[in-house]
């Protein structure tokens, strides 16, 4: 189905050069019009490099002045990197939105959170479906993953066909949903395949994932001999691990009993499309005390350490409802995303001061990766033969490993990064262009830009403080009474360097000039200034200063 005169292009605004954020863009031109398809619109996480930020997302913004042009918007599945940003930035995107009934379930629940329900319109699709979004063609792939119903998409254009795989791995018993269709890929690849756009957060990984069913296996004899309270960590979505865990308990006398939201709603949504039908429902809270220690598992939500999780408040001893301690055992069935070492090592500290005792990964067979390893990744290209790569979903280094497979596997490959543009025919595919990326900071219920005045003041006010001074002048400008002074973080209000910091800052007042002191925004602009001296030589600091002026 090539074209003699159209033009395919892929722009990733967030997921390609890191792992999160994921928001892909395909656009098909001819002349002067082009339809773009959004593919995937997730969230990404601040981590120890951001520690001013807990969630972001990619800017839109660049789609959003095309939105007249966008046909929809495709879900691959209901993780929270393809998934989270939805809700908050479709008032933006104003689009249609194409994901299976698992993916619909979990995004209807973040849209009644935010009062979209209503005013988003969610097109339902089955794994394996086809459908238009003139002038692509789609049709899912199903794939395994380590959540219900991943899919990768196949995008047909006049130009040839793309494979978006979206995240996905290969195992022959992924437990709830089929294995990754294999078939389907090959037929694919015999149709022919212009490039893929392929997942690399596992390409320096030599080997295999590794099968859910293993893990199972696994939990279900380290559950078995454990005494006192258990608890289970894991990824909220990974409904195949909820499963597993539940019929570890089950086989060793215990109840299992969900503890944190994020647990509760993935719960909902499985139940919904018809996943864990097999168990019965789960205890909340308020059971866990009525259950003897001996007889009762939690699963509970912040395997990565997350300040305001559930395993953090508990580790804190500061959880009103749950509490473990001396004999209980915590099992992370999860894998530590980079970023996040210090913040779990922080809980795990904390539950072992309380006498917890821990299993991870790092000795026992609690967890393996829902993404594919270098030998899945060879046979996904065997399956497909694309002629050309694009790897995404990775920092530089899984990128460039993933490069040189594909090159191995008889496809040319292109390294791009978030904002590039890569015209992938009708020529050999180059970076052609670039657009303006961005990234976006949720701050309770608003989103501001994350290099804007707003977070650049929060990066200073944690590195540097702040100092707040009142001061009060007549009209004439002369100083009435001593400057007030507060410093939180970096003097404390009885601190004798706080009386000296007033009273230096009162006398640098005193020697302002006179019709300067007279005009409140002049008088304002040289105060500020004057504390900031006074503080750079008394604390060798550089914080952030304000100074309210009364004048009476």
């Amino acid at each position: 189905m090539d074209s003699e005169t159209g033009e395919l292009a892929f722009l990733p605004l967030g997921g390609t050069g890191e792992i999160g954020m994921n928001l892909n863009l395909y656009r098909w031109r001819e002349g002067k019009n082009e339809k773009w398809l959004a593919v995937d619109c997730g969230i990404g996480f601040g981590g120890s490099e951001l520690p001013e930020v807990e969630v972001m997302m990619a800017d839109p913004a660049f789609i959003a002045g095309r939105r007249d042009n966008l046909v929809g918007l495709v879900i691959t599945h209901a993780h929270e990197d393809h998934i989270g940003a939805v809700a908050w930035l479709w008032p933006q995107l104003q689009c249609p939105v194409y994901c299976t009934p698992f993916a619909a379930a979990v995004l209807r629940r973040k849209l009644g959170e935010n009062g979209l329900v209503n005013q988003v319109k969610v097109h339902v699709i089955q794994p394996g479906g086809a459908f238009d979004l003139k002038p692509f063609a789609l049709r899912f792939l199903r794939l395994a993953h380590s959540i219900p119903e991943a899919q990768a998409l196949a995008i047909d254009t006049p130009a040839g066909t793309v494979l978006h795989t979206g995240d996905w791995k290969l195992d022959a018993n992924p437990l709830i949903g089929p294995p990754t269709d294999e078939a389907a890929l090959a037929e694919l690849g015999e149709r022919g395949v212009l490039a893929i756009v392929c997942d690399s957060t596992n390409a320096m990984v030599e080997g295999h994932s590794g099968s859910e069913l293993d893990v199972r296996r696994s939990l279900s004899a380290l559950i078995r001999d454990l005494r006192g309270r258990v608890a289970v960590t894991c990824f909220a979505s990974n409904v195949a691990r909820m499963e597993s865990v539940a019929l570890a308990a089950r086989d060793a006398g215990r109840s299992v009993a969900i503890v944190g939201r994020s647990l509760r709603n993935m719960d909902a949504a499985a139940r919904e499309c018809g996943y864990l039908k097999t168990l019965p429902p789960f205890l909340t809270e308020d059971d866990i005390d009525d259950v003897a220690d001996d007889n009762i598992l939690l699963l509970i939500t912040g395997s990565q350490g997350e300040d305001r999780s559930a395993l953090s408040r508990i580790a804190r001893d500061d959880h009103p409802r749950v509490s473990l301690g001396e004999g209980d055992t915590v099992i992370y069935s999860s894998r530590m995303i980079p970023g996040n070492e210090r913040a779990i090592g922080t809980v795990q500290d904390n539950l072992v001061r309380r006498g917890v005792r821990l299993m991870t990964d790092d000795d026992h067979l609690v967890h393996v990766s829902g993404h594919p390893a270098r030998d899945e990744l060879r046979r996904m290209y065997r399956l497909v033969k694309p002629r050309y790569a694009v790897p995404v979903h990775g920092e530089w280094r899984h990128l460039s490993a993933h490069a040189e497979l594909a090159r191995e596997a008889g496809a040319t490959p292109f390294m791009m990064e978030d904002g590039d543009i890569i015209t992938l025919w009708p020529n050999r595919p180059e970076i052609t262009g670039s657009a303006p990326v961005g990234r976006l900071v949720l701050d309770g219920a608003r989103l501001v830009p994350l290099k804007g005045e707003v977070m650049s003041a929060r990066r200073r006010m944690l590195f540097n403080g702040i100092v707040v001074a009142s001061i009060a002048v007549d009209q004439a400008g002369k100083l009435l009474g001593r400057p007030k002074v507060s410093a939180p973080g970096l003097l404390d209000p009885d601190d004798a360097d706080t009386d000296r910091v007033a009273g230096d800052f009162a006398e640098t007042l005193r020697d302002l000039p006179a019709n300067l002191r007279r005009d409140d925004a002049a008088l304002q602009d040289a105060a500020r200034s004057a504390l900031r001296r006074v503080l750079g030589r008394k604390l060798g600091k550089r914080p952030m200063v304000d100074v309210h002026l009364i004048r009476l």
